[in-house]
């Protein structure tokens, strides 16, 4: 039989290749949007509605997130994994097994600006005080010598 040509050969041996042997250019699909908040907003308020003054476990933040939000079955390998990342950054602090605010803290209100401060009401002068004069201490009495 005679040899056919590559063209032809390239699409009658692979049917997912276009006509000059090259795999076709996939069409971009769009990821659907989760139904939850960002990881990095939920662990804050988890923590925040927490109130733990020594810091949130994982375990805490995880029932919290389980209970407040609809989370895929594997979101504690990801929220591990994001609070691995937030400590890194520093926006939130490591203590001991528990987890507290960092920098996430401050991101959540935004400082006023400082209000000019009045200038201080003059202060009225005082009379100036009286020089205490010390007085000197009276003369030790001399001890009468012994007589031989």
């Amino acid at each position: 039989e005679p040899a056919a040509p590559a063209d032809e050969r390239a699409s009658k041996t692979r049917p997912d290749r276009d006509e000059q042997g090259k795999m076709p250019a996939r069409k971009a699909t769009k990821k659907a949007t989760p139904a939850h908040p960002t990881y990095e907003a939920m662990i804050k308020s988890a923590i925040v509605a927490l109130k733990d003054r020594t810091g949130s476990s994982v375990q805490a933040i995880a029932k919290y997130m389980a209970a407040k939000y609809k989370l895929p079955d594997n979101f504690k390998v990801h929220l591990s994994r994001f609070l691995k990342t937030y400590v890194d950054n520093g926006k939130l602090v490591k203590v001991k097994a528990s987890y507290k605010l960092g920098s996430l803290k401050s991101e959540a209100k935004p400082k006023k600006k400082a209000a000019p401060k009045k200038k201080a009401a003059p202060k009225k002068k005082t009379a100036p005080k009286k020089k205490i004069v010390k007085k000197k201490a009276a003369p030790k009495k001399k001890t009468a010598s012994k007589k031989k």
